[in-house]
């Protein structure tokens, strides 16, 4: 391997998306996967031994998330260069991975496209030009009003088919409770009905059903 090519760490828990990033990377003159992890333990290990330019991190990885590894590595290196892959497009999953601090985001069907240009801007620490569509995202986000974690548990329960009854069992509130959170998170997704609310917290990310 080259001295001056960029080094790179893959971390997804799918290997045939880590064989194809490596395919992708390793037919690059200026760059070489140098590590692959399947996990978010193995990614921050594989970090601290090889240190790597840049660091692909999937989010979803089971017991240790993307954003967990992340903010690991950012804790032992403030100055990591962290790219996001992943299938979702829940906007919380950009929020939370940004404030982690990854510095982009791409969704795995844009990989083709964008990664070898966005590892060469990371490394160098240029903006990624794909950052603007990922910043429209984030303003979006900002712009909305937020779920409290409370609304968050009552839309988690809502998301698996309780009722308002169901609801109050289980968080240990009243009835008349839950039914004032219902109509304020209805109001702060922009919805008309429980069933587009779940449908609207799980597409954005607020609430994920296993």
């Amino acid at each position: 391997m080259g001295a001056d090519k960029i080094r790179v760490l893959c971390v997804d828990d799918h290997r045939i998306v880590r064989d194809g990033l490596s395919m992708i990377i390793n037919r690059e003159r200026d760059m070489s996967v140098v590590a692959s992890a399947a996990t978010g333990e193995q990614g921050v290990e594989l970090f601290r031994r090889y240190h790597p330019d840049v660091t692909l991190m999937d989010l979803q990885l089971g017991s240790m998330s993307g954003v967990d590894a992340i903010r690991a590595i950012r804790a032992d290196d403030p100055t990591a260069r962290i790219v996001v892959l992943t299938m979702s497009q829940g906007d919380e999953d950009v929020y939370s991975a940004l404030r982690a601090g990854a510095t982009t985001y791409l969704l795995k069907d844009t990989v083709a496209d964008d990664l070898v240009s966005v590892i060469r801007d990371v490394n160098v620490g240029k903006q990624p030009t794909v950052m603007g569509q990922v910043q429209a995202r984030l303003d979006e986000h900002a712009s909305r009003p937020h779920l409290t974690p409370r609304e968050v548990e009552v839309t988690e329960l809502i998301s698996r088919g309780m009722r308002n009854k169901e609801i109050a069992a289980t968080l240990d509130i009243s009835e008349e409770t839950v039914q004032v959170h219902v109509k304020k998170i209805l109001a702060k997704l922009g919805v008309h009905d429980r069933t587009q609310a779940a449908t609207t917290a799980i597409k954005r990310g607020l609430v994920r059903m296993e």
